[in-house]
């Protein structure tokens, strides 16, 4: 993938878990050279969900393809030689790491800049090296509970978090968006930085539009579950043999789903429901009709008609459904990716966004655990007795 944007640019990974990986993964798709550095017993994402005989899981087939895998025990002093002469030779550090770890490993950035004054670190924890938080761990969930989310999620009493880990991979998104940011900057200058992204500073960016609502008015919402607090019909429809939800957001939407229900007269009339906020405060009466015409039809069905009205409409699918939604085929979404001990390749989401000139994308399965040690080793310098006495005293 010679034309690829980040083609040339190597990338260190030292991620753990989602934030770190998936931003290491998606500079691997857009053409650099990822080396995942993990313990040589695997690293705890490598784990999770497991779908293999030896336990890889979920997770780190969504993160992994791309990548080059070099195992190595950071805590001893060879190891953190290895960890500095692979610095000299990086773009980009990726450490989702907790301060004090980054600084026993020399992954804090004053050693990596003294290492490598153009190399870009990319920082990502739950909350950042400052305040009262900063030692405290925390997960997607966490971030999610603290940003507010999960009271307007859930139903009054019942805050609901999100199954998807989207602050998570949130805070991977805007960490590579970082990195790119830094990587454009040290074209200019020469020199690199660190880039320090956190699933707080994710939650609340993601959930900001409420919070500024709260801020503004003090009007403390409380959760509705699936109904949107600021339209209406914007809710979840059980229909003959499903359900589907329906977005309805504007006084063009508006008009045309009243033209469906078929009395436009009279919804488009009503002083009640001329705007956004005052349909969604006397809702009542919108979402009962919006009950009553989705449960007279199959999911099909509606969906036809919402589609042939011009609203926003979509069925609740499984897990197995989205996996063969149409859609998502016609989109190229998914890539069939292979690993050693699947009973079937897995259906990894590629590049979720295209570029039409320099296309990026999985390239190559993700690895086993220290597939590429030696080779990674041996692009450092190292010949094969140095390479066999590292092993054999458990440095890598």
């Amino acid at each position: 993938m010679t034309n690829a944007v980040l083609s040339g640019i190597r990338v260190l990974d030292f991620g753990r878990y989602v934030a770190g990986p998936y931003c290491a993964t998606l500079l691997g798709y857009l053409g650099a050279d990822v080396i995942r550095i993990e313990r040589r017993e695997g690293g705890e994402d490598r784990f999770i969900a497991p779908v293999t005989p030896s336990g890889e899981g979920a997770v780190f087939l969504q993160t992994g393809s791309n990548k080059r895998s070099l195992t190595l025990n950071p805590g001893t002093p060879e190891g953190r030689k290895i960890i500095a002469e692979l610095v000299k030779t990086a773009d980009v550090v990726v450490a989702n790491l907790p301060p004090l770890a980054l600084t026993a490993m020399g992954l804090d950035e004053a050693s990596v800049l003294a290492l490598n004054p153009r190399a870009v670190l990319v920082t990502q924890s739950a909350f950042g090296d400052v305040g009262p938080y900063t030692r405290r761990g925390g997960f997607d969930g966490v971030g999610q509970a603290l940003s507010g989310a999960m009271v307007i999620t859930g139903t009054p009493g019942h805050p609901a978090k999100a199954a998807a880990p989207y602050v998570d991979f949130t805070t991977a998104v805007l960490s590579a968006f970082g990195a790119l940011a830094a990587l454009l900057e040290r074209d200019r200058s020469g020199q690199g930085q660190r880039v320090d992204a956190t699933l707080l500073g994710s939650a609340l960016a993601v959930f900001n539009s409420h919070l500024i609502e709260q801020s503004v008015t003090g009007i403390n919402r409380q959760g509705t579950g699936n109904q949107v607090q600021t339209s209406a019909p914007s809710d979840l429809f059980a229909t003959r043999d499903g359900h589907v939800l329906v977005h309805c957001v504007g006084n063009g939407l508006f008009r045309r789903w009243a033209k469906l229900m078929g009395d436009e007269a009279g919804w488009t009339g009503n002083p009640l429901y001329q705007t956004d906020q005052s349909r969604a405060d006397h809702s009542g009466p919108i979402l009962a009709r919006m009950r009553e015409w989705c449960g007279e039809r199959t999911t099909a069905d509606a969906l036809a008609a919402l589609e042939s009205a011009g609203l926003a409409a979509g069925a609740v699918q499984s897990p197995q459904e989205a996996l063969d939604d149409p859609q998502a085929a016609a989109l190229g979404l998914f890539t069939a990716v292979d690993y050693p001990g699947l009973p079937r390749p897995a259906q990894v989401v590629d590049l979720p966004i295209r570029l039409t000139r320099t296309p990026g994308g999985i390239r190559q399965r993700p690895p086993t655990i220290g597939e590429h040690t030696a080779d990674i080793l041996r692009e450092l310098g190292y010949d094969e007795a140095a390479i066999a006495d590292l092993r054999a005293r458990a440095i890598v």
